[in-house]
């Protein structure tokens, strides 16, 4: 049997380096690497193209790597709660490529299928299109747009067994099964870590055939980017 379980963390980074492109998985908080994105910061590469939802806030997730500068880059779909990111983004410190979420979820699969290319017609119309290739079906207009290419993927799940199964729990599934598999090796943290064979076949979110490396995280702070309740009578 294939075993992709790796030790710890550092492990699961070899072969990181300055200037390479990498994806992360999450949405705001909910289902962020948190491990090896602390490890990332703590190794301290720099000239990083970053794809992700969006980059966390300032003082978690992302937002961590780009309070060292470690981020050139970032492919996301909104600013979201981070000022830092919106601060270096407004001063030209950060090159920034918002797009669409749909289309930023699409070509990670794409990516993910071995897909090149797929055509959309989100952002038509738009700045989303200027330099893009068009062409139109059944009287609508698309774009042509490309699947991602990079280094590492790194994904957060609640449980995977020692053969790279994973299963997410709630919100926490988000762009995590999207990038498994996109990216020339996929890291996987998770909550939980059993022997290949303990998971519900029917349960399985992502096979194992679509992750590299797996390793059980040690402290998840699974943090909240806003808490909204009502008030009482």
């Amino acid at each position: 049997m294939i075993v992709k379980k790796v030790a710890n963390v550092s492990e699961a980074l070899q072969g990181v380096q300055d200037n390479m492109t990498f994806m992360f998985g999450g949405f705001g908080l909910s289902g962020i690497a948190e491990n090896s994105i602390a490890e990332l910061v703590k190794i301290g590469v720099s000239g990083l193209t970053c794809i992700s939802n969006n980059a966390g806030v300032d003082d978690f997730g992302l937002g961590l790597l780009l309070q060292q500068k470690q981020i050139k880059k970032m492919i996301s779909s909104y600013v979201g709660e981070n000022d830092e990111f919106e601060r270096q983004m407004l001063t030209g410190e950060l090159e920034v490529d918002l797009i669409p979420q749909g289309t930023l979820a699409e070509r990670c699969r794409a990516a993910q299928a071995g897909i090149p290319a797929f055509y959309t017609p989100a952002g038509y119309g738009t700045e989303v299109a200027e330099g893009k290739e068009t062409r139109d079906f059944n009287g609508k207009m698309h774009l042509l747009e490309y699947a991602f290419k990079a280094d590492f993927g790194f994904v957060k799940a609640w449980k995977g067994d020692t053969a790279g199964n994973l299963i997410f729990k709630g919100t926490a599934r988000n762009f995590n099964p999207n990038m498994c598999g996109a990216a020339k090796i996929t890291v996987a943290e998770v909550e939980e870590l059993v022997p290949a064979g303990e998971l519900d076949p029917n349960q399985i979110h992502i096979p194992g055939i679509l992750v590299n490396r797996i390793f059980q995280g040690e402290v998840y702070e699974k943090r909240i980017e806003q808490r909204t309740v009502r008030q009482r009578d």
